[in-house]
């Protein structure tokens, strides 16, 4: 398989024609490309997304049997699955979770939160500033950015909604 495969891309580098390259590579590819079904996939995601919600609702039903105001047990609850999550990230569980489950890791707080610390630990011997500091928000930067953006420009639309007595 290994010899093949090296006279295979002897082929491709050697090979003049751009077709016959190109199909090669492409063969090439369909027969090294891991094949996953969607549905297991769909599956998988579903179930780790829910549990995850599931852990979410537990322990706001857990903080408010401790007598807390359903406001402060969802506070409570955002903060402790943001340092699950971030916990699981700095001992590289979450992406082994990740690779498992696919999208059903993205449920928006954990998923955030993954996205914030991933890059801050990756490049943490880099240093303080230029490390941490600089790449932290490398992923879930363009995020909030947007995320503010937008809601500025609907807050501007709104103010002007107002002012002008349309509906809103």
């Amino acid at each position: 398989m290994l010899d093949q495969t090296k006279t295979d891309i002897k082929e491709v580098i050697t090979e003049r024609s751009p077709q016959k390259r190109e199909e090669i590579y492409n063969e090439y590819v369909k027969e090294n490309t891991p094949r996953k079904s969607w549905f297991i996939n769909l599956c998988k995601a579903f179930v780790v997304g829910g549990l995850i919600c599931v852990l979410g609702q537990f322990l706001t039903d857990m903080y408010i049997r401790t007598g807390m105001t359903q406001d402060t047990a969802s506070l409570y609850t955002t903060l402790s699955l943001i340092l699950l999550s971030i916990l699981l990230t700095g001992f590289n569980l979450y992406q082994k979770l990740a690779n498992f489950a696919g999208a059903g890791t993205l449920v928006p707080i954990t998923g955030f939160a993954n996205s914030v610390a991933a890059p801050a630990i990756e490049f943490k011997e880099e240093g303080q500033v230029f490390g941490i500091g600089c790449k932290i928000f490398t992923i879930a930067g363009p995020v909030i950015l947007y995320g503010v953006f937008c809601s500025w420009i609907l807050g501007i639309l709104y103010l002007l909604a107002k002012m002008f007595g349309w509906p809103v």
